[in-house]
């Protein structure tokens, strides 16, 4: 728990203690302790300059107990509760900073939800095996998701967000050049979350990399192509998701079609109607879905299955529900050499 080790001050000490402590930090705008049992690690309570002020003013001293001064009646989340709309009122009330405890009372770790937008209670996968053969000779020497883009390999930029909505444990599929992938983001303990990777022998598919995820920890696995450059907000499609209470949902491109000329409605030689110049919008797969966990039980290991196999299997059962949701965010396949150059375009404008 080394992210904002400096807010923590344990129970045991004196106000002064805390005084000083707040005194160093240098965001006037978070001074905030958050105090700790320092035997069993139970979180029980915060304080701030006001609560000591406020002890001064009833005849505490500065030398008393930091116990006789702190607020217990402070704002928290609990670790696997549905924290969104308790995270939604934070943010409307301006808090910005906030425990995460779990069921027994210890603190786990301290949220600041200008960076962390969310919690949302997935689990990920993200597909990086593939060849990249269109994108050669870019891709001889480079896996496809760790061609930079901007500074930085796609892959990350998808990792980073992802990690931004509150995800924490992440399963890589690599195959091609995986060291390259593998020895880049390690067991991702350097951005405080878990990867771990699934090698492939053999080209499984889209998802048949589920087959060897181990007890994931959420109920609910988002999945996604690593060569995917978007702002997707990834806390409406989990509502979405939730919301049509579906097996499996996909974010879908609006794909736009203008035709030149008038279209006829007709029977047999009849025109019935007809439309001048009309335009269609059709909805492409976009390569970024949200399953229920309890579906990787439906891929063999070492069977090649895609997720369109998946998408065929919950059409045809009439008690499953596939959903999708327009995406109408920013996105790009990176998939082709013009694809790559626009994209390191789009990044110098677009907020990812």
């Amino acid at each position: 728990m080394e992210a904002y080790k400096e807010h923590i001050i344990f129970y045991e000490g004196v106000a002064r203690d805390a005084l000083k402590a707040l005194d160093q930090l240098p965001d006037t705008a978070k001074r905030t302790l958050f105090v700790v049992n320092k035997e069993n690690n139970h979180l029980e309570g915060t304080i701030t300059d006001g609560d000591i002020r406020r002890g001064l003013l009833n005849g505490k001293e500065i030398s008393e107990p930091l116990r006789d001064f702190i607020h217990r009646d402070f704002k928290f989340l609990v670790e696997g509760e549905h924290n969104l709309e308790k995270i939604k009122q934070f943010k409307q009330s301006d808090i910005y900073l906030v425990p995460v405890i779990d069921a027994e009372g210890s603190l786990l770790e301290i949220l600041n939800l200008k960076k962390t937008r969310t919690l949302l209670p997935l689990s990920a996968l993200i597909m990086a095996g593939g060849r990249g053969q269109r994108l050669q000779p870019l891709t001889d020497t480079v896996p496809k998701p760790m061609l930079h883009v901007g500074g930085k390999p796609i892959i990350e930029y998808n990792i980073d967000r992802l990690i931004a909505f509150g995800v924490k444990e992440f399963y890589i599929s690599v195959k091609y050049l995986k060291e390259q992938i593998m020895d880049y983001f390690g067991d991702g303990s350097s951005k405080g979350v878990s990867i771990k990777y699934i090698e492939e022998t053999e080209p499984l598919g889209t998802l048949g990399s589920l087959a060897y995820l181990d007890q994931l920890s959420e109920n609910n696995l988002l999945v996604m192509n690593s060569d995917l450059l978007t702002n997707i907000d990834f806390e409406d499609f989990f509502k979405f998701y939730k919301e049509k209470n579906a097996d499996m949902a996909l974010a879908s491109i609006p794909y736009k079609v203008n035709v030149p000329y008038a279209v006829l409605e007709t029977n047999a030689h009849q025109v019935s109607a007809f439309s001048e110049k009309p335009t269609y919008t059709y909805y492409s797969n976009g390569g970024i879905y949200i399953i229920k966990s309890e579906l990787k039980s439906k891929v063999a290991k070492g069977k090649f299955y895609n997720a369109t196999d998946l998408m065929d299997e919950i059409i045809a059962d009439e008690n499953k529900t596939l959903a999708h949701f327009p995406l109408l965010d920013y996105w790009l396949d990176i998939g082709k050499h013009q694809d790559f150059l626009k994209a390191q375009e789009d990044v110098t404008r677009i907020h990812f």
